[in-house]
């Protein structure tokens, strides 16, 4: 393997999404005030890894929740993404464009809390896959320890979603 298709291989899908559908607070490359979480395949598990930062503080100590809660959504819209892309025989890196997908269900358990100042990994199944519908259950895991459980039901972002993108933020 060469070292542009391991490149292209550690790439996130957030990377190849479309400009129109990259703006995301959580996953979007164009949001520079953005997290920009980012989500690829590890095997047959998609992953997105994040180190939150202070200000990201529940309680002296942990994560806020909240943070939890936009890191399960946006691995889980990655993963979607993913996924079909996948099944309709393609890779990044493909000339083909990569699906976008939304959030239709989110389903977020807190097993433990998750402690501040490590990496969380986030590891992601794909369950189900329609034709417009894929459902993700996810794990989020900090120094190795389960503390978050997702599921969430994600759907085909339709293209009348881009009428309405603000681009002021360039």
């Amino acid at each position: 393997m060469s070292s542009s298709e391991k490149h292209v291989r550690l790439r996130a899908v957030q990377d190849y999404y479309p400009d129109d559908f990259a703006w995301c607070y959580g996953c979007g490359r164009l949001n520079e005030k953005g997290l920009q979480f980012k989500t690829r395949w590890d095997g047959e598990e998609t992953v997105t890894e994040y180190t939150p930062r202070p200000e990201h503080m529940a309680i002296p100590g942990f994560v806020y929740g909240g943070l939890i809660a936009s890191l399960i959504d946006c691995h889980s819209t990655g993963s979607a993404s993913l996924a079909m892309y996948r099944r309709g025989g393609h890779e990044l890196g493909d000339d083909a464009p990569v699906p976008r997908f939304v959030t239709a269900s989110l389903k977020v358990d807190f097993l433990k809390p998750t402690p501040q100042g490590t990496p969380l990994v986030v590891r992601g199944r794909i369950m189900e896959m329609g034709q417009k519908k894929v459902v993700v259950h996810s794990a989020l895991y900090a120094d190795g320890r389960l503390c978050v459980r997702g599921e969430a039901v994600l759907v085909i972002a339709p293209e009348t979603m881009t009428a309405n993108v603000n681009t002021s933020m360039k």
